[in-house]
């Protein structure tokens, strides 16, 4: 059935088998199985059912599309809208409620600006973190006097290269110091 306005509308008692082609817009109400193939909009209603791989310029869905749906402008699927199958499109609308299973490839993604954007969102979206610090430990008694000039003019050998320091823990490290008298 064709409306005033240009556009065709498959009844709800209608199925169409096969391939369809056509430059204008569609209303589907009953069911369409095949190939669809459209310059203009595609609108399937609630009552509608298409098992197709379809190709458009903009698709409304608020029935029930099963198969690959590629569209130049835009998809939709309103919230009585159900879809199984990949969706290719620049714009996709998933409503509150619609019902979707399937791949979404919106276009190529231009790699110079990606490069050149990425940074700058990372630090924007890095969250700022407080500088992790290690809960104050009781202090420890002083080394005696004695023992710390005894250890400062013991003689080092010189032949031998210094030691690296020792890894620094989370915590404060202890150690043992052994102190000889004569």
């Amino acid at each position: 059935m064709a409306t005033s306005d240009g556009s065709t509308i498959i009844g709800e008692s209608i199925l169409i088998s096969g391939s369809l082609n056509g430059d204008e817009d569609l209303t589907v109400r009953g069911r369409v199985e095949g190939t669809l193939t459209l310059t203009k909009t595609l609108v399937v209603e609630p009552t509608g059912i298409v098992k197709a791989e379809v190709q458009v310029k903009n698709c409304v869905i608020a029935g029930v599309v099963v198969g690959n749906v590629t569209a130049t402008e835009s998809v939709e699927i309103t919230k009585e809208g159900r879809m199984v199958g990949d969706i290719s499109s620049p714009r996709v609308i998933i409503v509150d409620g619609a019902s979707f299973r399937g791949r979404i490839d919106m276009g190529e993604v231009n790699v110079e600006s990606e490069r050149q954007v990425r940074p700058v969102a990372r630090a924007m979206a890095a969250p700022v973190r407080p500088a992790l610090r290690p809960a104050p430990r009781p202090s420890a008694p002083a080394p005696r006097q004695e023992a710390v000039e005894e250890r400062a003019a013991a003689p080092r050998p010189s032949s031998a290269p210094p030691a690296p320091p020792a890894p620094v823990a989370m915590g404060a490290v202890k150690r043992k110091v052994i102190v000889k008298r004569k």
